[in-house]
């Protein structure tokens, strides 16, 4: 499993920055001004780095960004990084920078001189999230990352508030190594024996099997796992941290691979859809981050796991099953699975846990890329007060997400001629009636949030803080929606 970077907090040692091998990075405010770590690598470089800041180059690096110096004359390091950078960043560009770092360390040693600049745990958790490197099924033999080393004029402070940051760069990690996973690894088996593993954190951990879920009278989620030979199952994690108060449910869909079942998706992209249980990853690496940074807050993750595939005994388009709320379910379409899934684990979390909100994610349809891209994730709940609470926790995390509308000539479009809903309403409006089937299995009085993750689960291209591939989209808003909203 991938492990964030090591970074070490440090006093700025003047003396010692001529000798500092490896890559070497100094932040500059936007209007040139050096601190004193600064103001001496300017002097060993013989003013390279005033020259810079004085040149038209310059003015065409942005906040957040750097501009590369090699083999710089003066130090034993092999390059200097100057990053522009305000000495009171906002968020979002101290985290740039910290990408900026991340990028030019590559696999090698980096000391930053970061001085007196605030939000060095935003800066680090930058660096950690960019630096970011899924290795584990390539046999050449690569050279180990290095660590970082921020040389502060606090170091004690910045160490103690980075704690929490890593703690949530370890649950995106968690996710992102779980999302890039191949399904002939990540089975439903071993996704759970995964979870089991996150008992040493502190979670509560328990897995429920077939048999079990049969009694529950999960037809629903049952029937999507009828035609592989994993065998389904829902882990359930818990988080105490918040006294007697209700929890806060967060709810999975863990399609570990979608076939598209009897309605067969194109061979073209197939490969994709191990991304395909997204939501159940960002639910897991949340729980991580909530478990390591020591949450005040009472919180329960769900997870459906199963696995979607054609064969004699699989689901047929037509075929009616019955959930565990009792309502029964025309499949018009096996490939529209994951609700199938969601509303099963939905009703039996508010059952069992009585959450004080429920939020369900998952990769569940293609609409939503079509409508928001890869740059915003859909949002749709029955509650304007968690629904505003979400989009500014997201906001702040700089994770995209837009609320779409729902409506009842929306839900008419899933009537069944032979039972209660069809799990499809046509092309038209895909994921808003997606949305609509899974609020028939939320209780009135649970506020709810469905987000629609298909856009920006994975990824095609970089981002600010990810290579292409799992972004761990969400742990970060839903860490902060926890910090902000439920913790004491």
């Amino acid at each position: 499993m991938t492990t964030p970077i090591s970074i070490d907090f440090a006093e700025t040692d003047l003396d010692a920055l001529a000798g500092v091998e490896g890559k070497v990075a100094v932040l500059v405010t936007s209007d040139g001004k050096l601190d004193p770590a600064g103001r001496r690598v300017n002097r060993l470089t013989k003013q390279a780095i005033a020259r810079l800041v004085e040149s038209d180059r310059w003015e065409k690096v942005k906040l957040g960004q750097g501009f590369t110096l090699g083999f710089p004359a003066g130090l034993a390091a092999k390059s200097l990084l100057v990053v522009k950078l305000d000495r009171r960043p906002s968020v979002d560009d101290a985290r740039k920078a910290g990408a900026s770092l991340a990028k030019f360390k590559g696999k090698g040693a980096l000391t930053v001189c970061a001085g007196a600049t605030t939000r060095i745990d935003d800066l680090a958790l930058g660096l950690a999230l960019r630096a970011y490197d899924f290795t584990d099924h390539k046999t050449a033999d690569e050279t180990a990352s290095e660590g970082a080393s921020i040389m502060c004029s606090k170091p004690d402070e910045a160490r103690e508030a980075a704690k929490a940051a890593m703690a949530v760069a370890e649950g995106v990690f968690f996710t992102r190594d779980l999302v890039n996973e191949p399904a002939n690894v990540l089975t439903t088996q071993e996704f759970a024996d995964r979870l089991e593993a996150l008992k040493s954190t502190g979670l509560k951990v328990e897995v429920l099997e077939e048999a079990e879920m049969e009694k529950l009278g999960m037809h629903s989620l049952l029937g999507v796992g009828l035609g592989s030979e994993s065998p389904s199952k829902i882990v359930v994690m818990e988080w105490n941290g918040g006294g007697d108060e209700k929890p806060l449910a967060l709810v999975g869909k863990g399609v570990v691979f979608d076939t598209g079942g009897i309605s067969l998706k194109p061979a073209g992209g197939m490969e994709d859809m191990t991304m395909d249980m997204g939501g159940a990853g960002v639910v897991s690496g949340v729980m991580k981050a909530l478990a390591l940074r020591g949450a005040k807050a009472n919180v329960v993750g769900l997870v459906g796991l199963v696995e979607n595939m054609p064969d004699g005994r699989a689901q047929r388009p037509g075929d009616v099953v019955k959930s565990m709320k009792g309502d029964t379910i025309e499949v018009i379409n096996t490939d529209a699975e994951g609700r199938l899934v969601l509303c099963d684990v939905m009703w039996y979390a508010q059952e069992r846990f009585e959450p004080i909100g429920m939020i369900d994610l998952a990769t569940l349809t293609g609409a939503i890329i079509i409508g928001l891209g890869h740059e915003n994730a859909g949002v749709f709940s029955n509650n304007d007060d968690i629904c505003k609470a979400f989009l500014k926790a997201a906001d702040a995390e700089g994770e995209g997400a837009w609320r779409m509308p729902l409506g009842q000539a929306y839900d008419d479009m899933l009537k069944s001629r032979i039972a209660d809903m069809k799990n499809v309403g046509g092309r038209a409006a895909g994921s808003i009636t997606a949305a609509q089937f899974l609020q028939r299995f939320v209780k009135p009085e649970t506020p709810w949030i469905h987000l629609d993750i298909a856009g920006t689960a994975s990824v095609k291209s970089d981002t600010m803080l990810a290579p292409k591939g799992a972004t761990g989209w969400g742990v970060m808003a839903l860490d902060r929606l926890v910090r902000d909203g439920y913790e004491d």
